[in-house]
């Protein structure tokens, strides 16, 4: 490892001051409350261009002085169990948590098959979360791909017509089918999954409730991404807060890659306070500004917000 227990303790110290705070507030930011901040590797590698490494994703988040870590899926190098042993003991030894497996898959499928094979990547997702002590993955319902270009679809903010001859019913019965087949794994494994209010048939809000209600097990829970509304954030936020499992929080320093939200994170961090949240706030810098800068801005913008 590139960096002894020592140096990094206090390049967590020198990051804390950098931002504006005392030394040891790195440890002592999050005791007042029981909201933990993590970085999400998507905040360091936007699915454009060479992957970043993972390694060095958690060395700058121990330097920073978050919590955890949040891991993208699609930015592992291997799925094999000496790079996943590496990934879990090298947080361990810097003291950061792996609160989340950030998957891709996609339920909104008429043919069964397809769907059958995005049950059983996510069942192996599970497997993998299990292996590197990850207590949940975040879950997509999918979307119709009528759009097929992922930058058209944000110019629509979403809104996605279905596939000639079905409705967006037929897509949330096979959600609910695809979710209960997981299950078991997830239970087996004790892994929760956590649905996000992605782009595609969850940009709804109500129409992810209606999955996560039809569901109803203990071991789905609901992944509330701040950036991730057609509207009012504040209001689909409200909605959400009270049956929250993880936050993730997007900010956009530099413009957003595929757009620009202005969010008031003191407001959000109120909200989803009055609503008894207590949990993990996983960063995701989305901005073009380098994440070097970006990430420390960030973090500054959540620890005003949430740990006030």
């Amino acid at each position: 490892m590139s960096m002894t227990r020592r140096k990094l303790m206090g390049g967590a110290a020198c990051g804390a001051a950098a931002l504006g705070f005392p030394r040891g507030a790195a440890q002592a930011g999050g005791r007042s409350s029981r909201i933990r901040l993590a970085v999400s590797t998507y905040s360091y590698w936007h699915l454009r261009g060479e992957k970043y490494p993972i390694e060095k994703v958690l060395e700058h988040a121990a330097e920073l002085g978050f919590d955890g870590v949040e891991i993208l899926h699609r930015q592992m190098t291997s799925e094999e169990p000496a790079y996943l042993n590496k990934l879990k003991q090298m947080a361990f030894r810097l003291g950061l948590a792996l609160p989340m497996l950030s998957i891709h898959q996609d339920f909104v499928e008429p043919d069964h098959a397809k769907r059958k094979e995005n049950v059983d990547h996510t069942v192996r997702c599970i497997e993998l979360a299990r292996q590197m002590g990850i207590p949940s993955i975040r879950l997509n319902s999918g979307r119709w791909n009528t759009i097929p270009s992922f930058d058209d679809l944000m110019k629509v903010k979403g809104n996605e017509p279905p596939i000639a001859g079905y409705t967006d019913k037929d897509a949330i019965a096979w959600c609910v089918e695809s979710i209960r087949q997981c299950l078991p794994a997830a239970e087996k494994a004790g892994v929760l999954l956590a649905l996000e209010n992605h782009w595609g048939l969850t940009t709804s809000v109500e129409t992810l409730l209606a999955i996560h209600g039809a569901v109803k097990s203990p071991w789905l829970g609901i992944n509330l991404d701040t950036g991730n509304f057609p509207e009012n954030p504040y209001a689909g936020i409200e909605k959400m807060a009270p049956h929250a499992s993880i936050i993730q929080a997007k900010t956009y320093h530099g413009g957003g890659v595929w757009y620009t939200l202005d969010l008031d994170y003191k407001k959000i961090a109120g909200i989803v306070k009055r609503a008894g949240y207590q949990g993990w706030v996983s960063l995701e810098m989305e901005g073009n500004e380098n994440p070097a800068t970006a990430v420390p801005k960030s973090l500054r913008t959540l620890r005003e917000a949430f740990l006030a």
